[in-house]
């Protein structure tokens, strides 16, 4: 009798584990949750399809983020967006219960992931789905906020706005863009003149959705939520550039000596809970002078200016440490 060989690998059980704990989530199939059942049969299709997509490797990565980024080459864009669609059912579980439903959640994601395939600056040396994560987070929480607004409008309105949504997630999946209110208002049958006057009528509603250009020539699909700075949140480029230099820091403190190391971590908050001591409070914690605790911290700063200068592996940190 020949051996049976079967081959184990540990990433799939732990795909099909999560993908379990979505399935989970949904709801059980009875007479008065027809609607639901339904939503729920569509999730289970959608994570089965998804599911058979490769993922690709950080060369694979790069090559096809510079083909986007260098040609504007659609279909590399629909590969990225497709090997990353996993990533997004992974962060819309965690807005479940928060007004939206699963199937609408993994929607909205979708369009943030979208956008950061189209931004993605591959140059910049950061992966592509710590990237992604912003904008899919930005564009869940955005239709989360969205939807509570709108319940303030008639009823009417409402079923008008969720028509114009349904409409420009459908074209932009269609599309691999945002589309433009031409191409919204055909789709829905209705005038621009029309599609223009609903959006002003929940302009409160919808205004950071609206198109960002005035003229024919400016409609290139931004919108003017683009250019909103929230103050809650952090930018990716910039957002990705800290967790870096965090990361060097770390690596850097591990060289130092053990009360360098905790000092220089107290002074500048750099544990998880951020919180930066005065020279008074962390002598008093580890009962030495004030003046004792600076010199500590002077020399661990001058330690790590050499390192700097030394290794071009901290070139990032010259600028921070002078």
């Amino acid at each position: 009798m020949s051996d049976t060989h079967i081959d184990f690998n540990p990433n799939e059980i732990q795909e099909d584990k999560e993908d379990e704990d979505i399935l989970e989530t949904l709801s059980p199939k009875t007479d008065d949750n027809l609607t639901s059942a339904t939503s729920d049969d569509s999730v289970r299709i959608y994570l089965q399809q998804i599911g058979k997509i490769p993922l690709l490797s950080h060369e694979e990565e790069i090559a096809i983020s510079k083909k986007i980024q260098e040609e504007h080459c659609e279909i590399s864009k629909n590969i990225l967006v497709n090997a990353n669609l996993r990533l997004v059912v992974s962060i819309a579980k965690k807005y479940i219960g928060r007004g939206l439903s699963l199937l609408d959640l993994i929607q909205e994601g979708n369009m943030g992931l979208m956008k950061a395939a189209e931004r993605f600056d591959y140059t910049k040396g950061y992966k592509f789905s710590t990237y992604a994560t912003w904008w899919i987070q930005q564009s869940i929480t955005r239709a989360i906020a969205d939807k509570a607004r709108m319940i303030r409008l008639p009823i009417h309105l409402i079923d008008s706005l969720n028509k114009i949504k349904k409409a420009t997630i459908d074209l932009t999946t269609e599309l691999g863009r945002t589309p433009t209110k031409q191409e919204i208002a055909y789709r829905l049958g209705y005038s621009t003149s029309k599609l223009a006057s609903l959006i002003k009528s929940a302009q409160t509603t919808i205004s950071i959705e609206a198109p960002a250009g005035q003229k024919k020539e400016e409609e290139d699909g931004a919108k003017i939520g683009d250019y909103i700075v929230d103050e809650n949140t952090i930018a990716p480029e910039a957002r990705v550039s800290q967790e870096n230099l965090l990361g060097e820091v770390r690596e850097m403190l591990n060289k130092l000596s053990p009360r360098e190391k905790e000092v220089l971590i107290l002074r500048y908050g750099l544990d998880r809970n951020g919180t930066k001591k005065t020279l008074d409070e962390i002598g008093m914690q580890y009962g030495v002078s004030r003046e004792r605790i600076r010199q500590i911290e002077n020399r661990a700063i001058s330690k790590l200016k050499k390192m700097c200068k030394n290794g071009e592996e901290h070139r990032e940190l010259k600028n921070y440490f002078g």
